[in-house]
């Protein structure tokens, strides 16, 4: 069983009762919000591991809520839910720290996995990780990628290419980074080099779609991929 607290912002019932079973299920404790205001006056009142936290608020938006915890220096890790991938939207949360991004509908099994992998990157490295290995140095990045502190994550992703320069993930992840900092070559470079490395990385291939239609028909629908273990 899992254990921390959740925040979870989203004006539709439905969606948040679906997700407290969910989470719950696997021993979190969720509290929730169904605004933009009162999602801050939560903020004020407690410390969570994670917020999951819709792109959309009746009339308001996801984004402001993230901006305004930016501003009052409140670094929960943050999980965008959305059922508008627009890549204008995708690059402002990632500039915000917010780089985990699920689509609607989602299953309660994906967000469990993905809420475990988020709580978990935030919490001491575990027993089993080698200080400085690979998978370290891919986990303290995103970690450091959530806390916006971009150029302490970048030097993490050298490192982790260091020790793997043929890790198609590293250079998937170093392509996100690099579109955070708007650096769209780059992105495409990083991208382009994991699709050379494996030609089925369902992520980079992701990513290279939505930068291509980004500058062709001005969005994409293609929501952020950090790769299947982020």
């Amino acid at each position: 069983m899992s254990s921390g607290k959740i925040f979870l912002i989203d004006d539709e019932r439905t969606i948040r009762l679906t997700f407290r079973l969910a989470l719950e299920t696997d021993g979190y404790e969720v509290h929730e919000a169904v605004s933009a205001d009162e999602a801050m006056m939560g903020f004020r009142a407690e410390k969570y591991d994670l917020a999951v936290l819709d792109l959309r608020l009746g009339e308001d938006n996801g984004l402001n809520v993230l901006a305004g915890m930016r501003q009052q220096g409140i670094q929960t890790p943050t999980l965008m839910i959305t059922a508008y991938g627009s890549i204008r939207n995708a690059v402002r949360a990632m500039q915000l720290g917010a780089i985990d991004f699920l689509e609607k509908p989602i299953e309660p099994a994906t967000l469990r996995r993905i809420v475990a992998e988020i709580v978990g990157r935030h919490r001491p490295r575990p027993a089993d990780m080698v200080p400085g290995s690979f998978e370290d140095c891919l986990r303290e990045a995103k970690r450091l990628i959530n806390l916006q502190e971009f150029d302490p994550a970048a030097e993490k992703i050298t490192e982790a290419l260091r020790i793997d320069d043929a890790s198609p993930d590293a250079h998937n992840l170093r392509g996100v980074l690099y579109e955070i900092c708007d650096d769209f070559d780059g992105a495409r470079r990083s991208y382009g080099r994991a699709i050379k490395l494996d030609s089925r990385h369902k992520a980079a291939q992701q990513n290279m779609r939505r930068i291509f239609e980004l500058f062709n028909f001005g969005r994409s629908e293609e929501p952020l991929n950090l790769g299947e273990n982020s």
